[in-house]
């Protein structure tokens, strides 16, 4: 079993716990690897370190040298550790080191048992679906654990979107712009503009509305296997496309969008005694009811 190491350089806590990590991973005798920039990041820091030249990987070859890839950060570390990945099914390990982490499976507490788990096979893996989406103006295909994002970018008015989903005509709406979320991403950016928490396991696409200017306007989730296109005819600056955040372009219309499900998935390592329901309860406060258990007022003691 070899891992995988890559972290976010901006993370406060990325020196100790990588420090910890590499002397749990010597001790262990346990064989990994680390993405080369945040190799050199501890060297700087730690002229002690113990890393060889072959220990540095490019990291778009880290996926393919190792065996589990562990991503040190929060949500979006993960999300860049599985762009990383693409189809090659490598499975990750996300430990929190930020304040939410809801992709992560593992505190640094837990880093330690987590890694002994893995060693002896005692963990579970979960395949989650991505997104591609891809223009009428460009072969270019982009690739979304969590999401995929057409909104108004810099200009100051809504955008007039049409969808369907297959041959099917669905809504034209004014609003500020549209998420295609899969279920592993039901629980950002779409949750936060009202869209439903959908189980890893589902086999769907969840469709939210940004801000549309109608009250009947509602989010809907139609199947994996449905093939989604969003058409902007008119507007004032080019549309915005981003997925997961990261990758992004403007497009000039009319254009067209059509979104898709993967020909691959992302496979993320689980320990067998977390379920989804638990991390909804831990990190979302899901099914709280505060009328038991008020908080206190802030500010006060």
């Amino acid at each position: 079993m070899k891992f995988g190491i890559m972290g976010n350089l901006q993370k406060p806590r990325l020196e100790e716990v990588s420090r910890h990590l590499l002397q749990f991973l010597h001790a262990k005798k346990i064989e990994y690897c680390l993405e080369e920039s945040l190799a050199q990041w501890l060297i700087v820091r730690d002229t002690e370190l113990s890393i060889g030249p072959a220990e540095f990987i490019d990291p778009d070859l880290l996926a393919s040298r190792c065996d589990i890839i562990i991503a040190l950060g929060g949500d979006g570390t993960m999300l860049n550790a599985a762009r990383l990945v693409g189809s090659r099914g490598t499975p990750i390990l996300g430990v929190n080191l930020g304040k939410l982490g809801f992709m992560a499976e593992a505190s640094v507490d837990e880093l330690e048992n987590a890694i002994s788990e893995i060693v002896r096979n005692d963990y579970r893996i979960d395949e989650r679906m991505v997104l591609t989406v891809q223009t009428d103006q460009s072969p270019k295909r982009y690739f979304a654990l969590n999401d995929v994002v057409i909104d108004r970018g810099l200009s100051p008015r809504v955008l007039n979107l049409e969808a369907s989903v297959g041959a099917e005509y669905l809504f034209t709406l004014a609003a500020d712009g549209i998420i295609l979320a899969t279920p592993t991403g039901s629980t950002a950016y779409s949750l936060a503009s009202g869209g439903p928490i959908i189980t890893p396991d589902s086999r769907v696409i969840a469709i939210t509305p940004i801000s549309p200017h109608a009250l009947t306007a509602r989010p809907v989730v139609v199947p994996e296997t449905s093939v989604l296109k969003i058409f902007v005819a008119a507007a004032v600056k080019p549309v915005h496309l981003i997925a997961d955040g990261q990758g992004e372009d403007f497009f000039k219309p009319p254009v067209s969008f059509t979104i898709r499900k993967a020909e691959y998935v992302v496979k993320l390592v689980k320990r067998k005694n977390n379920s989804y329901f638990d991390l909804l309860r831990t990190k979302l406060l899901w099914g709280r009811d505060t009328r038991l258990a008020p908080e206190p007022p802030r500010g006060k003691n």
